[in-house]
């Protein structure tokens, strides 16, 4: 049982309003409407021959298409209608616009054709005839992504895996699910909670809603649940795949087992498509909590967020599924653009949030180790502030706040998003040190060239969510920006993408994280797998 000691008596001492067993009122925090972006419906007109890319979050620089890519014929529209039915072939413009450009709304290609195959088959006849006649081709899931990855640049040929929805079989002994690439991750944890099973990769209401599994894995996605049951490099038991010049990789091991050479699946994770193209998955499924708890807590130091994050890993230990922390300039951007930020459950605001949630399979056990933490933290004086969910609709709502977050940034306008991955002890130090730098520049604060600096995560992994609010995408503003943020990123042992990928937004910063070997032996990788350069072309290596 939770302890009586958080019950809303506290607050009378202590005036901290810690209505940990209380909960929430039925009408304290609006969920989250799921945001769906509306695509520019402008004609696509001819390709360019060069695209002069200005996105959100880097320099432009010019790419030229290279001239070695055939542009689509009669001819070949005839052969990609002999393998696939009329419905799953898109050429008219309003349409395309859908394809072409992100859900961000930040990159626009040109393509010209979408073709969405239902087979692996099809995908092999599609991709040879491609390889065959030097024809540039781009994978797309659920086109969720926001490094632009699976947007084209010029008149790349999109292959869609929308159409490759089927679960293929499930093992409820084992957990392995065995599902085609297409399949969108919230339906595949619907047909698992049936099953008392588990997706170990959530990425919040928007992104589980419309993304892919194939996707997921092409870009090894992260999400709030990390901490809990780690990458998709372990999750993953094997993958179907399709090679540019149309040879199916049968790699579907249910077997968590298999120590018989190389293992060839980890290539293709988080290789954003670029070796081939993932049109089957076989994952393994964790049984699903029967005993969830989630509070959410309010502290007034980073050095706080740490302590509470410390004290959470040592006396929750493996109960602990999710521990995600935002700051006082994220909520302004929620409050500001949502309904949900109107309801904000606790009593006073904060510098930072915390959001703590266990999952188990004995709802008494983990009361008591939450509540023992709990009251450890607020009599240290760690936490000032906090509200435990006290049913399902309660947990949605509160995760709401934290899915909210990504969407406000969304609406703020001109906001620069960078996911970078760094060790926990500096989580927040570069959002303070770019603070100080456009303070020390005279560009910070409203009315300004930057009007604030926003850091939300998972504490869990490092993954530090950094948002950049300015007045417009403007030279000026990219330049106060990068390269300074990857440099600090590197000089302090981290990683400039932590689980969005490269794709077109970091593609030229990839030597503050690898290497040079490193980058040429990805190089000659890629010509093994891709010897003709067609699998999403201009992105994921620098320029040369």
């Amino acid at each position: 049982m939770m302890p009586s000691f958080f019950r809303p008596v506290l607050s009378h001492t202590l005036r901290r309003a810690v209505v940990l067993r209380q909960g929430l009122s039925n009408n304290t925090v609006a969920r989250t409407q799921l945001f769906r972006a509306a695509f520019s419906q402008t004609a696509v007109k001819a390709t360019p021959s060069t695209t002069v890319i200005q996105e959100t979050s880097k320099s432009a620089y010019k790419t030229e298409r290279d001239p070695n890519f055939k542009e689509l014929s009669e001819q070949d529209l005839a052969f990609f209608k002999s393998v696939l039915p009329p419905s799953s072939i898109v050429q008219d413009e309003d349409n395309l616009s859908n394809y072409n450009i992100d859900w961000l709304k930040r990159y626009q290609g040109h393509s010209k054709l979408v073709l969405k195959p239902s087979t692996t088959e099809q995908v092999s006849k599609l991709l040879k005839y491609c390889s065959d006649n030097r024809i540039a081709v781009v994978p797309q899931g659920g086109n969720t992504g926001v490094v632009g990855g699976g947007t084209p640049v010029f008149d790349e040929v999109i292959i869609s895996t929308s159409n490759m929805n089927n679960i293929r079989s499930f093992d409820a002994i084992s957990g392995s699910l065995v599902c085609d690439a297409g399949c969108i991750l919230e339906n595949l944890d619907n047909f698992l909670a049936e099953n008392g099973h588990i997706m170990p990769l959530d990425l919040g209401a928007k992104g589980r809603q419309v993304c892919q599994i194939g996707g997921n894995v092409s870009t090894n996605a992260g999400g709030l649940r990390y901490l809990r049951y780690g990458s998709l490099h372990g999750n993953v038991l094997g993958l179907e795949v399709v090679l540019p010049d149309g040879t199916i990789l049968n790699n579907m091991s249910t077997l968590r087992k298999d120590n018989t050479g190389y293992d060839l699946k980890q290539l293709f994770i988080g290789a954003e498509g670029t070796l081939g193209i993932v049109t089957g998955v076989s994952i393994a499924s964790p049984k699903r909590p029967k005993a969830v708890n989630l509070a959410l807590l309010g502290v007034d130091s980073f050095d706080q967020v740490i302590a509470t994050f410390k004290r959470s890993k040592d006396e929750l230990c493996e109960i602990v599924s999710a521990f995600e922390f935002w700051d006082q300039a994220s909520i302004n951007l929620v409050q500001k653009h949502l309904a949900v930020g109107s309801n904000i459950p606790l009593q006073s605001s904060h510098q930072f949030y915390v959001l703590v949630e266990t999952s188990g399979s004995n709802k008494e056990h983990d009361d008591e180790k939450l509540g023992q933490l709990l009251e450890g933290l607020i009599t240290d004086g760690i936490i000032q502030d906090g509200v435990l969910a006290q049913d399902t609709t309660q947990i949605r709502n509160l995760w709401a706040i934290r899915e909210g977050i990504p969407e406000a940034c969304s609406k703020a306008g001109a906001v620069y998003m960078y996911d970078i991955s760094m060790p926990v002890s500096v989580l927040y130090k570069l959002v303070e040190d770019l603070k100080t730098r456009f303070q020390e520049k005279g560009v910070f604060g409203e009315g300004k060239l930057i009007k604030s600096v926003t850091g939300f995560g998972h504490m869990g992994d490092g993954n530090l969510h950094l948002n950049v609010e300015a007045d417009a995408f403007t030279p000026e503003a990219t330049g106060l920006i990068e390269p300074f943020i990857y440099e600090w990123t590197a000089e302090n042992s981290g990683s400039i993408s932590a689980e969005h990928g490269l794709g077109r937004m970091k593609n030229q910063y990839l030597h503050y994280t690898k290497a040079p070997e490193m980058i040429d032996l990805m190089r000659r990788l890629k010509v093994v797998f891709d010897p003709k350069g067609i699998m999403n072309p201009y992105k994921f290596f620098p320029s040369s």
